[in-house]
């Protein structure tokens, strides 16, 4: 596979998982659905413990994995303990707009992970957030 092919094909597979998004939302504005799914990320990768951000990231395909990691400091940023402060932060992210649901973008995006990811993974993941959180995943 050539470089260009490469990042052709990590765009794609972006563009799946946010298509996927789109569906578990049932939203139409393509850029609010990314702005969500990077917010819901953030509030996830920022709530796990360093080793598990490192491994659920080696799980999302390349070009995602970068966005996930924009802007993670470990060592500097306090992790969302609690579901307030976990559903807080995915609302900040969405500068908090107006009718925005933080909780149906969580739920969305612990579905889509569900879905786009090996079950082991997946509850490893699960089992890495804070308790409060157990509830948004799917059963």
């Amino acid at each position: 596979m050539t470089a260009t092919q490469s990042v052709d094909a990590a765009a794609r597979a972006t563009e799946d998982w946010i298509d996927d998004f789109v569906q578990h939302l049932g939203w139409r504005d393509r850029d609010r659905v990314y702005l969500a799914l990077m917010a819901a990320m953030h509030a996830l990768r920022d709530c796990l413990h360093k080793d598990e951000v490192i491994y659920l990231g080696a799980q999302l395909p390349t070009l995602l994995r970068g966005l996930y990691y924009e802007g993670w400091h470990p060592t500097s940023r306090p992790a969302a303990k609690s579901r307030s402060a976990f559903l807080e932060r995915i609302h900040d992210g969405l500068h908090r707009a107006p009718g925005v649901d933080a909780e149906q973008v969580a739920r969305a995006m612990f579905a889509l992970l569900a879905a786009r990811l090996p079950a082991a993974e997946v509850e490893d993941a699960k089992a890495s957030t804070p308790h409060e959180l157990h509830n948004l995943w799917p059963s």
